[in-house]
């Protein structure tokens, strides 16, 4: 039994999607040369100030058999609200995690300040290479050494330090410094941002699904947003250093801080699970905000909550752009929500965009009418 798309209130009854095969696989296609060569010459240039906050070229995700989004291009200017609206099953939730890091596109890119960020991977399999390459060389030093010096204990150092090189090279990949990620792309190698990296690049976000860590404290869940923007490492908590010490106090200063804007200034002792529903929603505006973003993601913020929690949510998204200059992309299948804060919306259906502009001009438009009511009978 097929599933039942939403659709706003008082527009209709909804129709039955079409049914699609997603068992069948499909080949991704191979990546033209000369995109590639335009991510890897877009993956390492400075970020310009001037250019959009975020670009999406022409993006495309697969899922075997089923397109969740095809061919999508768009830009978010700075300093403004855009909503991406769309029945149920549009794509939206897949593209936010395309923007967020968390699915690599089968073609097509996203640009942060025009610096690639995530794009399908290039000669990702060079990469292992690169990896074994040190520990081969060092391996086969200390094996001319050994059979020169014959001697057990070189050939101990040998093995140990072949072993260390390894080690290192498989720790350096997973934290993806960008000096590694500099030497990957000379070697002509792209790997996409991961979520981190995005978190770093300037991007927070909120869930469909409230994930917050429902046995932490609403303080300590903002404190786990601002980690990523915390310069103290394993030494200094390990041994509690001055500036480990200095560092704990502001930042859980600035997460009450934050809790006082998103309106739940008093509750940083209270567990996340003893929150109400519409206060946990705050909590997870709140941790994203932790981490100082440019670009909020949003993910139906409104969701489950009732019309004075709506009302609020949405006067707390303007006081964020207001105040703190942010940049926000929403889903959002509240239309109240959508045509009230919105500077421009976008509409996805079956994966395509096929509308965008200002509320009214999306309101109108017959291509949106007809994804959300269905065509007219002949």
């Amino acid at each position: 039994m097929t599933g039942q798309r939403d659709v706003p209130e008082g527009m209709g009854d909804p129709l039955e999607p079409a049914v699609v095969d997603i068992t069948a696989e499909v080949a991704p296609p191979e990546i033209d040369p000369a995109e590639a060569e335009l991510i890897l010459a877009s993956a390492t240039v400075e970020e310009v100030a001037t250019a959009p906050i975020l670009a999406a070229h022409n993006v495309t995700k697969r899922f075997g058999g089923l397109v969740a989004v095809n061919d999508v291009s768009f830009t978010i200017p700075d300093g403004s609200i855009v909503s991406l609206i769309g029945p149920n099953g549009a794509g939206k939730t897949t593209f936010f995690n395309i923007i967020a890091g968390i699915y690599d596109p089968t073609s097509g890119r996203i640009a942060i300040r025009n610096r690639t960020m995530v794009a399908r991977p290039i000669r990702a399999w060079l990469e292992p290479i690169l990896w074994v390459t040190p520990a081969v060389i060092v391996g086969i030093l200390s094996a001319l050494v050994f059979a020169a010096a014959n001697n057990e204990t070189v050939g101990f150092l040998g093995a140990t330090v072949t072993l260390v090189a390894l080690i290192l090279m498989l720790l350096t990949a997973i934290a993806r410094p960008d000096w590694y990620h500099r030497l990957l792309i000379r070697l002509g190698i792209f790997r996409s941002a991961r979520p981190n990296d995005m978190v770093r690049a300037g991007i927070g976000r909120t869930f469909q699904n409230i994930r917050l860590f429902q046995n932490m404290t609403a303080e300590e869940n903002v404190l786990v947003g601002m980690h990523i923007k915390l310069k103290a490492n394993m030494l200094d908590a390990l041994f509690s250093t001055p500036r480990n010490r200095r560092e704990e106090i502001a930042a859980r200063v600035r997460a009450n801080e934050l809790l006082a804007l998103v309106g739940l200034k008093g509750v940083g002792g209270e567990l996340a699970k003893n929150l109400p529903y519409g206060d946990q929603r705050r909590l997870e505006v709140a941790r994203a905000l932790g981490s100082d973003p440019a670009l909020l993601l949003l993910d139906e913020p409104t969701a489950g909550m009732n019309p004075n929690e709506t009302a609020d949510m949405m006067a707390l998204i303007n006081q964020l752009r207001t105040d703190l200059g942010l940049t926000v992309l929403l889903i959002e299948h509240d239309m109240k929500v959508v045509m009230g804060i919105s500077d421009r919306v976008t509409v996805l259906d079956h994966g395509e965009r096929i509308a965008e502009g200002t509320p009214d001009e999306v309101r109108r438009n017959p291509r949106v009418i007809e994804a959300y009511l269905g065509a007219p009978a002949s």
